[in-house]
């Protein structure tokens, strides 16, 4: 398996990470409104707490110019989740009057494991930063998301190694009218990765998502039902870009994908990291590769077993 790694970019902008209380006056800052600030603790052994951090950092930066924040660790994360820093967040709201961009957990397995990221209801921070244009999670466990209707929102990702059912489902009630992309990692069950297709069915229906072009279902051990479901789904005709990427692609679903509605409008087709036949690949390739659509039919991992030759397929990102 992969893991997930740090943002470089948030909003357009390069991430920064804001000195710790070591390094701090050792460098001068960047402007305000340049960078998306990495604002983070420690997992294991924090010398201040994130909302220390982040008292530091609004101390330090005319926040009045912030357009976007990524939240990195926060001290012991693996057991605690962010309700501290949600907190802080939103005392914040008056001296954060440009933020336009927020990253809740951007954490590395040296870290904590994605699937180890103990995280919350990240309802009120939607809500209570209703300029928002891009929001971002990473980590499923005990992660809360409520339906809710956010008007300004173009972009929202959910990175999970396994992302709750009622997690799924809440993101699948919202209504996001102005929402443009939709990345969500389901993951698998070993990691908490529930959902069932009944559960993304509103996402593949559309009809909360007008202004949806790229639409993300990937990294998850249900990806044959997703490509064969979304073959007639309705939402597929307005997309621009499809990705069924990081998950346990197989010659089933994806030859009912292709056996769908049409797919040459889209301008990409991200399969990467799949579990196909070269001549399902070659299908691919001469049905939407030779109409101009842009593919990525990167293989997987798998693992034969020696003992009974059972081979074992795998989602990108799990632990």
């Amino acid at each position: 398996m992969s893991t997930a790694n740090h943002l470089r970019e948030l909003y357009g902008l390069p991430v920064f990470d804001f000195p710790g209380p070591k390094d701090e006056g050792t460098g001068g800052l960047p402007a305000a409104d340049a960078v998306a600030w990495r604002i983070s603790s420690d997992a294991y052994d924090a010398e201040e707490s994130w909302p220390e951090a982040f008292a530091r950092f609004t101390a330090a930066v005319d926040t009045t110019r912030v357009r976007a924040i990524v939240v990195g660790a926060w001290e012991e994360a693996y057991e605690d989740g962010p309700e501290p820093v949600i907190t802080a967040l939103l005392d914040a709201r008056p001296e954060l009057p440009a933020l336009r961009a927020l990253f809740l957990g951007d954490m590395e397995s040296e870290e904590c494991e994605i699937s180890w990221i103990q995280q919350g209801d990240v309802g009120p921070l939607l809500s209570g930063f209703p300029e928002l244009e891009d929001f971002g999670v990473r980590g499923g466990s005990g992660l809360v998301f409520p339906a809710l209707t956010h008007r300004r929102l173009l972009s929202l990702t959910v990175q999970t190694g396994g992302l709750p059912a009622a997690a799924v489902r809440g993101i699948a009630a919202c209504d996001l009218p102005a929402l443009t992309r939709l990345d969500l990692w389901l993951g698998t069950s070993e990691y908490g990765g529930d959902c069932e297709l009944s559960d993304v069915a509103p996402i593949l229906e559309g009809s909360l998502l007008p202004k949806l072009r790229y639409l993300g279902l990937r990294n998850s051990d249900i990806q044959d039902e997703i490509a064969a479901a979304l073959a007639s789904a309705p939402v597929v005709a307005r997309l621009v870009t499809l990705d069924l990427s990081m998950g346990v692609l197989t010659d089933e679903g994806a030859t009912a994908l292709l056996g769908g509605r049409p797919l040459t409008h889209l301008k990409r087709l991200d399969l990467h990291h799949n579990y196909l036949s070269d001549a399902v690949r070659e299908r691919f390739r001469e049905s939407l590769g030779e109409a101009g659509v842009t593919l990525d039919l990167e293989r997987g991992y798998a693992e034969e077993d020696e003992d009974d030759g059972r081979v074992w397929r795998y989602v990108a990102v799990g632990e």
